[in-house]
């Protein structure tokens, strides 16, 4: 029997955060939500004000056995400008920041040694800022913003479309 780990990531807009991980067996589920902030169950608005400290984000569990966490690390850097510590993309204020939360030493450790591998290698002229947090309390997104890609397909091809987001990923990740 398999035993399953939590992984949190901030990446912007979390509609753009759960496709990505999406397709993968060892992935159990992927939930939006928002964390990083001091305000207890805050709701959309109040993260979007900027007021609450909170980071829209994805909680995924997953089984290592199936699919590690480093892979879950390749995937994350794949999606986001770790250069940018204004926002990502479009979506600009300190709820749309990019950020690693995680759950354990070891994925301490991982989440550092991926993040110096690729300052390492040079991908990006301007410095790697994503930062390395402890995870927290992780509040789970309204239900209409949950697997948002798949309710709203129409709505979440134009604004990945409108945000900049493939364009800047395929110049730095290309096939």
């Amino acid at each position: 029997m398999s035993k399953t780990e939590k992984a949190t990531f901030a990446g912007g807009c979390f509609w753009c955060m759960v496709k990505p991980f999406d397709q993968f067996d060892g992935i159990d589920s992927i939930r939006s939500g928002y964390t990083g902030g001091t305000v207890d169950q805050p709701s959309y608005e109040q993260v979007k004000s900027g007021e609450t400290g909170h980071m829209e984000a994805v909680e995924i569990v997953f089984d290592p056995a199936i699919f590690p966490y480093e892979k879950l690390l390749e995937i994350y850097w794949q999606q986001v400008d770790p250069t940018d510590d204004e926002g990502q993309f479009q979506d600009r204020g300190p709820s749309y920041r990019a950020a690693i939360f995680y759950h354990n030493e070891e994925q301490k450790q991982k989440a550092e040694r991926s993040k110096e591998a690729l300052i390492e290698s040079a991908k990006y002229k301007k410095p790697i800022v994503t930062p390395i947090h402890a995870a927290g309390p992780f509040w789970e997104a309204e239900d209409y913003h949950q697997d948002f890609y798949k309710k709203n397909p129409e709505e979440y091809k134009a604004d990945r479309e409108q945000s900049g987001r493939d364009e800047f990923l395929a110049k730095h990740w290309p096939k």
